[in-house]
């Protein structure tokens, strides 16, 4: 139901009109005429610059579309492919050196290094989990994974395990030797421990003592110092918590006593409006930001069954100690939350324009989650997000510097509307659009006194990379695709880029996704790579993969790698715009198409059932040998595009597609079968929303703006709500 604004022609959906007027104004001194009158202007003003800059998109990707038929068959001539991109503006003249001045920035941004979430807005369950996972206990991050194999006899079974907490405790104390290291002995060996004036003193059976290697990496503690409740200590700027209880399940039969080590864990969390997240309508809509809003008040709840009892989850409180001078000494309970917006291609029907045009959902998401983020910055006791004054949004999928502007001027203009400072909101540029990769210097050049964050992520990129140079040739298997040139000169320039412009300090570099939440060993061996890139933070799928990798933050120093690597030269420009095709000396086998279209369909078909049919933007999807994927819409995407691609280029055909498809729905239907309420495919595909979306996604794939799935799911999810 939508409903004229008071004192002008547009048009409001009503339930967003009760939402914002019955729920959010309240709270703010902002008049509601005065606020609608503002956003209606704003809308007014900036929807034309929004629809024009997704017309250049489409012009330009006509432009490299005939470029590449005009030189269909010839190896890529690189040269002539860069004056072309510069020829079009595709490619932008890179302006002088220059810092950032981005000011405000809290900590966990600026100065820390650490995992980070990301978590779908529309679940406030997962939301809740997500910004208390600020601290995780090691011994059930260890005892609940495979970082500690499940094996003979460490393996599960009926109740706990005993031998098995055991090599938990001896793992985790092994973690206390090597950050936070005895004069001498083992942290396996102590019998207790107390805290002397500003020293840990620990003690062994036979009555000797010794104290920490660094005695400044102690700084703080809980109950009595001759007989501490926990003692806090501190490497790389990260907490760690040895908790101690004789009575408790560990305690009593710890020879010290400890009952637990706790992790700083995730010190950032990015509430995610955008790819984790199945919002169609209005409807969905409010229910994000109605998250959004009991996250910035605090009071955001979720009541659960768990184990046959009823449960409810709210926001953990700070933690409170006493530092070794007897002052407070206080640390956030929660992760800093981030908001990511979604891009500029949709539009929604929260409300019209006076021409009858839905508003651009990218600048709706823009105003209201500032709007609701501003109630933080009123706060000064309780739960706070900000210590420092700052709304950060994460803007996803922007195409190059003229893009990166025109948020800036968004948020330039929503804080004009709000009464906030300059430069409150804060811009995080995701570098996943191969636009914004050739000219991140001018995209961060734009938002230099806004940005805090940049980041590299494989499935967007790769989805972007295919569909810009759809017309080149057939794309390598995606495996392979990793392997290309143009991947790692994508790594390291974003973080080379970032040194140089001096995000050190001031902003996050950040690294993608690890998808398999239950293969953490796997994890724990192969993203402790991110710090040693410079990256000062990684995405993780899970509370306890972050506890895990935290765990690599205290094993790199980010800034020292940071500051060793910033002045080296930048990756090869023309490494980054070599288009990883298959080479013209290379024949794809009949087995390795079949895996690959396989595996494309499969991961497809698993997530977009439950996309469509459900209403689940992110969870973990069973791939095709039944391994758990964190898969979101970028998957989708880089899966659509591939298969859209072969397409294209004759390496599949679409009778193989069919046929696979066919075959991959009854694969899919069969892992979903105990799912409650879960809509099969295969028995009759041609009434299957989901089942035909999948088809579309890669039958019309060379066709949708940029590669991008929205349009498409929107319109199926659209269909099955009704």
């Amino acid at each position: 139901m939508t409903m004229p604004l008071p004192k002008n022609n547009s048009v409001i959906h009503s339930g967003f009109y009760r939402f914002i007027n019955d729920d959010v104004l309240p709270l703010h001194t902002i008049e509601p005429d005065q606020f609608w009158r503002d956003l209606d202007q704003l809308i007014a003003d900036l929807s034309p610059v929004n629809r024009q800059l997704l017309a250049t998109r489409d012009e330009m990707q006509r432009q490299i579309d005939q470029w590449h038929l005009a030189h269909k068959g010839q190896p890529l001539d690189v040269p002539a492919y860069e004056a072309f991109l510069r020829e079009i503006g595709y490619l932008v003249a890179e302006g002088e050196d220059f810092t950032i001045t981005t000011a405000n920035v809290d900590d966990e941004i600026a100065t820390l290094a650490g995992p980070q979430l990301v978590v779908p807005a529309k679940n406030a369950r997962f939301s809740l989990n997500a910004a208390n996972a600020r601290w995780g206990s090691l011994y059930d991050a260890f005892y609940g994974t495979d970082v500690i194999p499940k094996n003979a006899e460490l393996g599960s079974r009926q109740g706990y395990n005993a031998v098995r907490g055991e090599q938990v405790i001896a793992k985790a104390k092994g973690f206390l030797d090597d950050v936070f290291p005895l004069e001498s002995g083992s942290h396996k060996d102590v019998i207790s421990y107390m805290v002397y004036y500003r020293h840990l003193l620990a003690f062994f059976e036979d009555g000797s003592q010794t104290g920490l290697k660094q005695p400044c990496q102690l700084v703080a503690v809980n109950g009595q110092r001759s007989e501490p409740e926990a003692i806090l200590l501190r490497n790389h700027g990260l907490h760690v918590e040895i908790q101690f209880d004789r009575n408790g399940l560990n305690g009593a039969k710890d020879k010290a006593n400890i009952n637990d080590i706790v992790i700083e864990s995730a010190l950032s969390t990015i509430i995610d409006c955008e790819d984790s997240v199945a919002a169609v309508d209005a409807e969905d809509k409010i229910e994000v930001y109605r998250n959004w809003l009991g996250l910035m008040q605090g009071t955001l709840e979720a009541t659960f069954e768990k184990g046959g009892q009823t449960q409810t989850r709210r926001m953990n409180p700070d933690r409170v100690y006493t530092d070794l001078e007897g002052n407070e000494y206080r640390l956030p309970g929660r992760a800093l939350l981030l908001v990511r917006n979604v891009g500029h291609l949709m539009e929604c029907d929260l409300m019209q324009d006076a021409q009858g045009n839905f508003a651009p959902e990218g600048i709706m998401d823009a105003v209201v989650t500032a709007l609701i983020g501003a109630l933080d910055l009123q706060r000064s006791a309780g739960i706070r997000n900000s210590r420092t004054g700052s709304i950060y949004i994460v803007k996803p999928k922007m195409h190059g510097p003229e893009e990166v502007a025109f948020s800036c001027e968004l948020f330039g203009r929503v804080e004009q509307m709000l009464g906030l400072p300059e430069n409150t909101i804060k811009i995080g540029i995701m570098d996943e659009e191969r636009r914004t990769t050739v000219n991140l210097k001018e995209c961060i050049r734009q938002a230099k006194s806004r940005v805090f964050f940049i980041n590299t992520g494989f499935l967007d990129r790769t989805g972007d990379e295919i569909h810009t140079s759809m017309q080149a040739g057939p794309f390598l298997p995606k495996e392979q695709i990793k392997h290309q040139p143009w991947i790692q000169a994508y790594e390291d320039r974003n973080v080379t880029i970032g040194l140089q412009c001096g995000l050190s300090g001031k902003a996050q570099i950040g690294k993608g996704m690890w998808a398999m939440p239950d293969e953490m060993a796997g994890m724990m061996e192969a993203k402790v790579a991110h710090p040693k890139t410079g990256a000062s933070t990684a995405w993780v799928p899970s509370p306890t993969a972050a506890t895990l990798h935290a765990l690599h933050y205290h094993q790199v120093d980010v800034f020292e790698v940071q500051e060793r690597i910033k002045h080296r030269s930048q990756a090869s420009l023309t490494d980054l715009l070599l288009i990883p095709t298959i080479p013209d000396n290379l024949t794809l086998s009949r087995q390795v198409i079949d895996r690959e279209v396989e595996n494309n369909v499969q991961g497809l078909l698993g997530y977009v059932v439950r996309w469509v049919e459900a209403g689940v933007g992110c969870s973990k999807v069973p791939d095709i040998n039944d391994v758990g994927l964190m898969e979101d819409r970028a998957t989708l995407r880089i899966s659509s595009q591939h298969l859209s691609n072969w397409l294209l280029h004759g390496v599949c055909t679409k009778e193989q597609i069919d046929e696979v498809m066919q075959r991959m729905a009854q694969v899919v239907d069969k892992q979903n079968q105990a799912t409650d309420g879960y809509q099969p495919m295969a028995e009759n595909p041609s009434t299957s929303y989901a089942f035909q979306a999948a088809q579309d996604l890669i039958f019309k794939g060379t066709d949708q703006p940029n590669g991008y799935t929205e349009p498409l799911l929107h319109a199926y999810r659209l269909r099955a709500k009704v």
